[in-house]
């Protein structure tokens, strides 16, 4: 945890532990066997006001923030929850900040305090079969029809759509061969997920069961006007204020996930002796997680200098990004090293590093992959000519 953030990073800690004590690492394994959302758990944030961290508190937040967001989540994630419990409440933590940043008072009031209080779930319908990370490409539609828009397409890796009552959608409202630039004409919307116009299928996955992925065939879904987010055409600019802090976020999870690790690995490094000696005394097993320790306490840095630029309303495309890919990799690492100190019993479910493995992955491929940040450091910040 980066100690210059001015957010009470202790209290949030201690608070979100206590909340998380319940569900021990059984509970996941349990969630994790059976597919089932973790309703329980998700009740227990919503029921102590956590879920509107990073809101403003004229709509029921409590207005601590991303960097506040990103203390939470990886609480969660480092209780053994890993990327399972982060990711149930994930979308409802960052996903409605173009709200907040471009949403009417009127529009703020009626979708805010509803997912701030846990009644309402939602999730984030951006990505697509055919354009994958090249968001400007989606083909969904919505065509205006007076007092409201049509919307025909499909969306593919949706989280939470099983148990979502709304959905932060991504739609072009002008055609491919009538937008003025390339990223406009896609507009924004907040909207019920109407079940009679969309069907939701869940795509089997490795890890994270308990919190569903899925594709999403929308047909002849109605929209209101009142629901689009912004001037229409807009949608583009509008979703960037998701992206910067669902990284900052999806990276503090990494950290948190890649610490439980590391703790059950040490733990059990002291505890297996083998040839009568505990195996933790062997440079082996101690050199890789001592690396993996300090590969995580460099990615949190990363964490919240993004997290604190963000909150001050500063440019932190950069470092939101490299914390993304920073985290990822050292949880990865983290997770890899504590499935192999556990030697054969790491491929064992009794001992959850086998889990936190297979979720490790998550953050190395979502939201954003490797090779894009790279890119995308090498054109912005080295200032190479761009090579997609």
């Amino acid at each position: 945890m980066n100690p210059d953030h001015s957010v009470d990073g202790q209290s949030i800690q201690e608070a979100i532990g206590k909340i998380c004590k319940p569900f021990d690492d059984d509970y996941w394994r349990r969630k994790d066997t059976d597919g089932i959302f973790p309703h329980e758990f998700y009740d227990a944030i919503a029921s102590q006001g956590w879920l509107g961290i990073a809101m403003p508190e004229s709509v029921g937040g409590t207005g601590l923030g991303i960097t506040g967001a990103a203390i939470m989540m990886q609480s969660i994630a480092e209780s053994g929850a890993g990327m399972s419990g982060a990711s149930a409440i994930h979308m409802n933590i960052f996903g409605l900040q173009p709200v907040v940043v471009y949403g009417t008072g009127e529009q703020q009031q009626r979708m805010l305090p509803p997912l701030v209080a846990g009644k309402e779930k939602a999730c984030f319908a951006v990505t697509e079969p055919d354009a994958g990370l090249n968001t400007t490409e989606i083909k969904t539609a919505a065509e205006l029809r007076g007092d409201h828009y049509v919307v025909n397409g499909q969306k593919s890796w949706i989280s939470t759509a099983q148990v979502s009552s709304k959905m932060l959608l991504l739609a072009r409202t002008t055609p491919v061969d009538r937008r003025t630039s390339k990223t406009h004409g896609l507009s924004l919307f907040y909207t019920a997920l109407d079940r009679s116009a969309v069907q939701v299928k869940e795509i089997p996955k490795m890890g994270r069961a308990a919190v569903d992925s899925n594709m999403l065939f929308i047909d002849n879904l109605i929209v209101p006007v009142e629901d689009r987010i912004g001037p229409d055409g807009n949608g583009f600019q509008q979703i960037l204020h998701g992206f910067n802090p669902e990284r900052i976020l999806i990276a503090s999870e990494a950290v948190g996930l890649g610490r439980a690790a590391i703790r059950k690995a040490s733990t059990y490094a002291r505890q297996r002796s083998v040839f009568g000696r505990p195996i933790g005394k062997n440079q082996s097993i101690q050199h890789p997680l001592a690396r993996a320790w300090m590969q995580l306490e460099a990615a949190n840095l990363m964490v919240f200098k993004a997290a604190a630029l963000y909150d001050a309303g500063k440019e932190c495309g950069a470092e939101a990004n490299s914390a993304k890919y920073l985290a990822a990799e050292a949880a990865f690492y983290a997770c890899e090293q504590a499935v192999l100190t556990h030697g054969g019993m790491g491929y064992a479910k009794e001992y959850h590093v086998e889990r936190y493995l297979r979720e490790s992955w998550i953050p190395r491929l979502a939201p954003v992959s490797m090779q894009l940040i790279c890119s995308y450091i090498a054109e912005r910040i080295l200032e190479q000519p761009k090579s997609y």
